[in-house]
Parts: C-alpha cells; structure tokens; sequence
C-alpha cells in the first residue's frame, strides 16, 4: 500500500514555488512509472507539467498541482517550510494543505488501485506546476497537449481544498467568474488654490467608485450566491498639498455568477465610465483582465458519486457549492464534466500551514472509493 502521508512528505521537501518544479513532478513521474503508468512531461515556457495514464478506455481523471505559493516572512514561521515536521498528528509545510497533500491522495490511491483491482478503462493524472502564478502554461498546457494527442478524461475531479472546517463538509460544482477592472482618470493639474484653472480627476473618481460600489449586480441564481465587486486600491501618488493632481486610477476585483459574463460586466462598467467623463469633463480608460467565466457541473452522476464517498468514508453529506475563488476546474470544465473535493483549508497560504495526518488517509480512502465505484 502505498503511504499518501509519506507521498505528501516527500513532496513538501520539493521546494516548488511556483513556477520552479522542485523536484516534484519528477518524483511523481518516477513513482507512478514504477505501477505501469505512461508518463508524459508536458512542459512550457518556464512551467513544467506532467500527464500519466494508465490504461485505456472509459477514462477517470484527477487533475492538481504541485507547485505552491511563495514561503513569505520566513522568519514567522516556527518549522522549516520545506521540511515537512509533524507536530501533535499534523504534518506542516509550504503546499501541505493547498495542495500536495491532495496530489499525493490521488496519486497513491490510483498506484493500489491499478495493482490490485486493475479497472476495466482508464485513469488519468493531470498534475500542472503552474497553478498558483499566472495559470497560462499549467493546466492549460496539458488540456492543449491533450487535444493535440487525442488524450481525454470523461470525466475529472480536482484535489482542491474545499472543506471550510471539517472533513467532508463541501465539494464544487462550480466555481464564480472573476475578474479586475483598471480605471484610470486623467484631469488638468494645477494649483490648489485656483480649482477652477485645473480640471481635478479625484471627484471623478469617488463618484465613479461609489456608483459601483453601490450597485448591486444581482440576488444570486440557483446554485450561486449574489455576485460581489470589491474596490481594492484607489492610487494617485500625490504628496503635494497644493498641487491637484492630473491623473488617478482605482483597481475593481468583481466575482460574478451565472447571470453574468465577463463581456457583460466590462460593457456595464464601460457604461458607467461613460458617464463619468461626461459629467466631469475628464477622459475616463477602463482595461479589464478576465480570470475566468462561471461555470457549474449539474448536480447529477459525477457529484452523487463523488457525494456517497464521501459520506460513507466520513459520515457527512458533503454541500454542493460554488463558493470561493477560481481554480483549474474552470479550465478543464471545457474538456469533461468537473468537480472539487479535498482537504480543510484553514491554513492554506499560510504561516505553519500543516494538514492533519489522518485527513490524508481519509482523502486517498475517499478517492480510492470513487474509483471503485466508477468502474464498478
């Protein structure tokens, strides 16, 4: 049997900032070669990713990452980041919770499973170093190669952490777009004292940022909460008490549900910017960045399945929900149907992140009866 904890030690040690691999695909690489596994680095530009089937036919796909974000103030931390010390049941180190522990769960779980019980079809591992940083040459690369080469999953589940407090509390079967809005506001500088011989941008700019602010974009839908916008910076520069500035810029994050599309939103905000540079004289850009579009699997055969195992190997009914920020389901939802199920997240990207040991045998028993079930 292979030992999802000690999998997630040796991956901890891998020091895999993103977008640096560390050594981890290429221990993961070795491991699943050694249980038949056909292994394929998809790498590009500076990410490197790795694709590993077993089998053929009705195809099962896990999909997760192995880099992690970056250590931050080293000195908080009370353990080495990278060296995966267990303290009182808890394993702690950079990536434990979000997201190696995952990986080496359904990693470990699919090595037994095709040595003991050989499934009549396919299982596929996904696993990108790019998830954490820009997310253009991670998943997005092996969904390319994939199509390039006339690979597929029918369907996928991502290792995420989902579970707010407990284990077995929530999985996703969706996820709320989002996206960032840059406005920039240029005006006449001039002199403090005489406001009339300059055209200042600021007021512009509250009152931009309090229309939006104010607004609400909608109730929520059927399985998404209300879509939300958050002013996240509003930056002038100005250390000048008598000079009014020329120009000011503001930074918007929205996250939206399906009554929405990125398109829909920078239109209504274009709208709004309109308006703004006519009332107040003042030429008014919008740029807009699009993380990605909501998107939702229905409730059907892929969440029951993924639901009764989890609820017979925790004894909780896991929530169907949407909540949270954006992860690579967005991207493989255009491939297979997808859903999300992994680990508490209390303490991902965090000072001391640990995971709690015994929650990583839960996970590889809980991906260990979603295979079985699936081909059964």
């Amino acid at each position: 049997m292979v030992d999802p904890a000690q999998l997630t030690a040796d991956l901890i040690r891998c020091a895999s900032v993103t977008p640096v691999e560390g050594g981890a695909l290429t221990l993961l690489e070795n491991r699943l070669s050694s249980y038949g596994f056909a292994c394929t680095r998809v790498d590009r530009g500076a990410v490197s990713n790795l694709f590993a089937r077993w089998g053929t036919g009705n195809t099962f796909g896990f999909n997760g990452h192995t880099d992690v974000v970056p250590v931050g103030d080293f000195a908080a931390w009370t353990v080495d980041p990278f060296g995966a010390e267990i303290r009182d049941g808890f394993m702690y180190g950079r990536g434990a919770t979000d997201m190696k522990s995952a990986v080496a769960a359904f990693a470990a779980a699919a090595m037994d499973f095709v040595s003991e019980t050989p499934p009549d079809g396919s299982i596929v591992l996904a696993i990108t170093g790019d998830e954490e940083g820009s997310a253009k040459d991670g998943t997005m690369a092996l969904l390319d190669w994939m199509q390039a080469n006339n690979e597929n999953m029918d369907v996928c589940l991502v290792g995420e952490p989902t579970c707010p407090d407990v284990m077995g509390q929530m999985m996703k079967i969706g996820r709320r777009g989002s996206m960032n809005a840059f406005f920039t506001i240029t005006g006449q500088q001039g002199h403090s004292a005489y406001p009339h011989r300059a055209n200042n941008p600021l007021p512009a700019m509250a009152r931009l940022v309090d229309q939006l602010s104010s607004s609400e974009l909608d109730h929520g839908t059927e399985h998404f909460d209300a879509s939300s916008l958050a002013v996240v910076t509003i930056d002038t520069g100005n250390t000048a008490t008598n000079v009014i500035p020329a120009q000011t810029r503001t930074t918007i994050n929205l996250r939206f549900n399906d009554t929405h599309s990125g398109a829909s939103l920078t239109s209504w905000l274009q709208t709004h910017a309109d308006a703004i540079a006519t009332a107040f004289g003042v030429d008014v850009s919008l740029e807009t960045s699009i993380s990605g579009e909501s998107f939702i699997t229905p409730p059907g055969a892929l969440s029951d399945l993924v639901a009764r195992a989890v609820q017979v190997e925790t004894d909780r009914t896991p929530e169907m929900s949407t909540s949270g920020g954006t992860s690579d389901a967005r991207f493989v939802q255009h491939h297979c149907p997808v859903v999300e199920f992994g680990l508490v997240g209390k303490t991902m990207h965090q000072v001391d992140e640990c995971v709690e040991i015994i929650q990583i045998h839960q996970l590889k028993s809980i991906y260990t009866r979603i295979l079985r079930d699936y081909f059964n």
